[in-house]
């Protein structure tokens, strides 16, 4: 499976597909046609038990920095439902599934990075939830991905502050499962995707559906929920003067209406 459509590519080597998201120049921000491609390169790859490990990747120096905010398009959920199968079909793909955060990643990247089984996080990286300073809320099942990972207290305070958490204290709240020295970075992913590859795919297979009915049962009820609060929020006057405030660099002055 080699997919080079120019925002997405793919690479299969040794049971491995490489999905990389390849808009650098906007630290790859995604659209809703990036993300209906790569939900569809996850479900042809979860038919094919010859690719034993998917590692997704970002071009350039970020890993994502969230939606693409198109300044000559309306707001549209879109991008927001396609964010949501994509999600959906990584926790049900029947094999390991490796992120590589070796930058910025923010949004939608933050769904993204955590719907796969394994983290790998540069030094260098950061997480952001930034949906409040636009007057919207998580999506891409962020509510229930984040606070699987570390708690109600801590996905709060992401979410409603806004905060930047750098990698190590990723690793420290458990957002992610390895912390990487950025030299060390491709070794360790080599390293992590060989054992992985030479694993007993069947037992990850399984051993994925039952952590994730434990921790992410109501994944399905949380992307339902982002849908009905998202697309509500994105008939705001908040949320216009929020993608004003960022296109103009300024402070937002939200009214609450």
């Amino acid at each position: 499976m080699n997919l080079q459509d120019g925002d997405v590519l793919t690479t299969l080597t040794e049971g491995v597909l490489t999905m990389t998201m390849n808009r650098p120049a906007s630290l790859n921000a995604v659209s809703a046609d990036m993300l209906t491609t790569m939900e569809a390169v996850v479900r042809e790859a979860g038919s094919q038990p010859d690719i034993r490990v998917v590692v997704l990747r970002g071009a350039g120096k970020g890993f994502c920095s969230g939606a693409d905010l198109d300044p000559d398009a309306p707001p549209s959920s879109g991008t927001l439902d396609a964010g949501a199968a994509l999600v959906a079909a990584m926790r049900r793909f029947p094999r390991p599934i490796v992120s590589v955060v070796h930058g910025p990643c923010a949004g939608i990247g933050v769904s993204i990075a955590l719907a796969a089984d394994l983290v790998l996080a540069s030094e260098k990286a950061f997480f952001l939830l930034a949906f409040a300073n636009i007057g919207l809320m998580p999506d891409g099942g962020a509510t229930a991905l984040v606070a699987a990972s570390i708690g109600r207290a801590r996905a709060m305070r992401m979410a409603l502050l806004g905060e930047r958490v750098p990698a190590a204290q990723a690793m420290d709240w458990g957002l992610v499962t390895h912390l990487c020295e950025a030299e060390c970075l491709e070794a360790d992913v080599d390293a992590l995707v060989a054992k992985l590859g030479s694993g007993p795919t069947l037992a990850y297979g399984e051993t994925k559906v039952a952590i994730n009915g434990v921790t992410l049962g109501g994944l399905d009820t949380a992307l339902g929920r982002e849908r009905y609060g998202q697309t509500t929020l994105m008939t705001t006057d908040d949320f216009t003067e929020g993608v004003t405030a960022f296109r103009e660099r300024r402070d937002a002055h939200f009214t609450g209406r």
